[in-house]
């Protein structure tokens, strides 16, 4: 039996720019939010794990300076995926676009929420560390 730890595996490089967080994080929930519309008829569980899970892996994997990017990008991606899943299905009929479009939201503003709140806290964090302490006079 070995006894010798294991560390934690470091991807190579310095990681995702924010060009990449934005595609990799657009295509990932526009997959699985357009899988989740298209059999469910509306949003749930797995378009909220799935907005969980990429703000994480986008915090984690992105460079130095994504931070913003991580945090902004997933709710304005699921609202875009919904919204034009909304146009193909019901067409541009307005009261009924507004209120399917709104309801979508509404079904994953738990998960939204919640990734909104781990990433500002990690954004603000991060600001916090890198601005120099003032030495007092």
């Amino acid at each position: 039996m070995s006894t010798s730890t294991q560390s934690k595996r470091k991807i190579s490089g310095p990681g995702l720019k924010k060009e990449g967080v934005v595609v990799l994080q657009s295509l990932f929930i526009a997959f699985f939010a357009g899988i989740e519309l298209l059999f469910r008829s509306g949003a749930g569980i797995i378009s909220g794990f799935i907005v969980c899970l990429v703000s994480y892996g986008a915090i984690r994997f992105g460079r130095k300076g994504t931070t913003y990017v991580a945090v902004v990008t997933p709710p304005l991606a699921f609202a875009a995926t919904v919204l034009i899943y909304l146009i193909f299905t019901v067409g541009i009929n307005p009261s009924r676009l507004g209120l399917d479009f709104i309801a979508s939201l509404a079904s994953i503003a738990p998960y939204l929420l919640v990734s909104a709140l781990y990433g500002w806290f990690i954004f603000f964090n991060e600001k916090a560390k890198a601005r120099k302490a003032k030495p007092r006079s």
